[in-house]
């Protein structure tokens, strides 16, 4: 099982005073990349061998984010984008999302990758990249220590 807290900053804040005057440092951003569409279509599961789970939490005082909505996108197994690896989630109770998928397979010029973009009133928009290792179904970040992963 994969567990992740993805961390917004606040939209009022800049993101460098957010950090800094917080417990919970915003999670890292990563490239939007070419392969971003709108309108994926809400659902939980796009394929199997790969499980991302975890929470949402606002940067400025680490409380979960249950009006986050999650965008994900990722090459399929074989290294094509396609509309069948592509979701949207809004998040649940205590900010929280499970999705699963196929492990995102070789994109030439890139490691194996997951596209992610969260959005919650009052806070800036985040786009971040998961990238797995070779064989590797579940990426951690324990619960009380977030930030990147």
């Amino acid at each position: 099982m994969v567990f992740l807290v993805f961390l917004l900053a606040g939209g009022l804040a800049s993101h460098a005073a957010s950090a800094a005057s917080s417990d919970c440092p915003p999670t890292f951003p990563d490239s939007l990349g070419a392969f971003s569409e709108p309108n994926a279509p809400v659902r939980d599961t796009t394929g199997v061998g790969f499980r991302l789970s975890g929470s949402v939490r606002s940067a400025l005082d680490c409380r979960p984010l249950a009006t986050a909505r999650l965008e994900r996108w990722s090459a399929n197994a074989v290294g094509d984008y396609d509309s069948a690896h592509r979701a949207m989630q809004p998040a649940g109770a205590e900010g929280r999302s499970q999705y699963a998928t196929d492990v995102p397979g070789h994109y030439p010029g890139r490691p194996p990758h997951l596209h992610v973009r969260i959005t919650a009133p009052g806070h800036r928009t985040l786009v971040t990249q998961v990238y797995p290792r070779p064989g590797q179904t579940a990426v951690t970040t324990p619960p009380g220590k977030p930030g990147g992963f």
